[in-house]
């Protein structure tokens, strides 16, 4: 009889379970976001260990108009306290061309140290040396998916490139990473030696980041400090001036990206669960309507033998069925969703059990917790005024 009713009104039916669809849906794919944002989060930091530390310059932040930090002061913090291992790289873009593609690329200037501190390894050929970043060589190791675009099926290895307008010879390749590396995204990247970056290209316009290794994580704020002292002291910083860079450890790092990513979720559920209470009061409102139009055939039933559980039954199956049926369709519209959103690289989506099975079972609770009242309004009614009502 409850299939009966709703077949019987198939507009409104439809219309009854649209809010409960879209709600549906939208919670799916707030946890698809919310886990493609936590796996952006892990991507972009797996290649920095517990123990780095991060340096950069300091500038846009408010605080200093200008920023001293160099690339080659990772020299000088080899001397700090306990650090283990450091690197220095200069970051920016650049167009590169190489025949007739011509395409713009991080450029990222390094020291020969850079490579294995990220843990990068070297598909063919050879790394950044030594010797390549005292002489200012104008050599460059690119990456895996540089290396696709500009070559396609030829050897890079030995070929000239056109960086900045400067001619670089290709002496190694990089495996594929597939992530980043803080905000570099090395598989696009070009990677030559610091003082080339400086002297030829860059100059004094790219982003200076040093990383640093600390012996032991207990010991990040002490090795903080070294490294505050050494550059303050090193830059000539009077004891007024603020900092012309900023330090950060990996572990914060990644705690404050993921923390971001948690409010961006909760905010995106918060507003998939009120899409879903809404829908909650137009089924209640619907059943409600529902209850009036058929006033006369409840008096019926109960005249017959109808017990008010009978009747209360009948109406919140109708309102169950109503969450129910939307909530298998929302369902298949939000994982349908999901491949299409990562096809066109719309947003960082996974899909995930979790967005599922809580948007089902809440849709199934709202049914029967908007459907039970006009449920038991509708039991509630007197057989004998029911019968009369019209």
């Amino acid at each position: 009889m409850s299939f009966e009713s709703l077949l019987a009104k198939k507009t409104r039916t439809f219309l009854s379970m649209l809010g409960i669809i879209i709600g549906v849906a939208t919670v799916i794919a707030v946890f698809a976001v919310g886990q493609g944002a936590q796996e952006s989060v892990n991507s972009q930091f797996q290649n920095l260990s517990a123990n780095s530390i991060m340096v950069m310059s300091n500038m846009g932040r408010g605080m200093t108009s200008s920023s001293k930090l160099k690339a080659s002061d990772a020299l000088l913090l080899k001397e700090a306290d306990h650090i283990s291992s450091v690197t220095g790289a200069i970051q920016g873009n650049a167009s590169v061309s190489y025949g007739s593609v011509d395409k713009s690329y991080s450029l990222i200037g390094v020291d020969n140290n850079f490579l294995d501190i990220s843990n990068l390894q070297i598909e063919k050929g050879k790394g950044i040396e030594e010797i390549d970043v005292e002489d200012k060589e104008m050599v460059a190791v690119i990456g895996s998916t540089a290396a696709s675009d500009l070559f396609a099926e030829i050897d890079p290895i030995g070929e000239i490139i056109s960086v900045g307008g400067k001619k670089v010879e290709v002496v190694g390749v990089l495996k594929k990473l597939g992530s980043r590396i803080g905000m570099i995204s090395v598989d696009e990247g070009i990677i030559i030696p610091y003082t080339s970056a400086e002297k030829s290209i860059l100059g004094t316009k790219g982003q200076v980041m040093i990383t640093l290794t600390v012996d032991n994580v207990d010991n990040t704020g002490l090795a903080t400090s070294s490294i505050t002292s050494i550059l303050r002291e090193e830059h000539g910083l009077k004891l007024t001036q603020e900092d012309d860079f900023r330090i950060m450890d990996a572990g914060s790092m990644v705690a404050a990206a993921q923390e971001s990513a948690k409010t961006m979720t909760a905010l995106l559920t918060a507003i998939a669960a009120i899409t879903l209470l809404v829908s909650g009061i137009g089924i209640m409102n619907v059943m409600f309507v529902t209850v009036a139009e058929r006033t006369k055939e409840i008096g019926i039933a109960k005249a017959i033998g109808g017990k008010q559980s009978d009747v209360l039954l009948q109406f919140l199956l109708e309102s169950l069925i109503l969450s129910m049926v939307g909530g298998f369709i929302g369902m298949g519209i939000g994982q349908l969703a999901i491949p299409i959103i990562s096809h066109f690289n719309l947003l960082a989506v996974t899909s995930s059990w979790q967005g599922p099975i809580i948007g089902f079972t809440f849709s199934v609770l709202v049914g029967i917790f908007f459907g039970f009242y006009p449920a038991y309004k509708a039991s509630r009614l007197d057989p004998v005024d029911a019968l009369r009502s019209e």
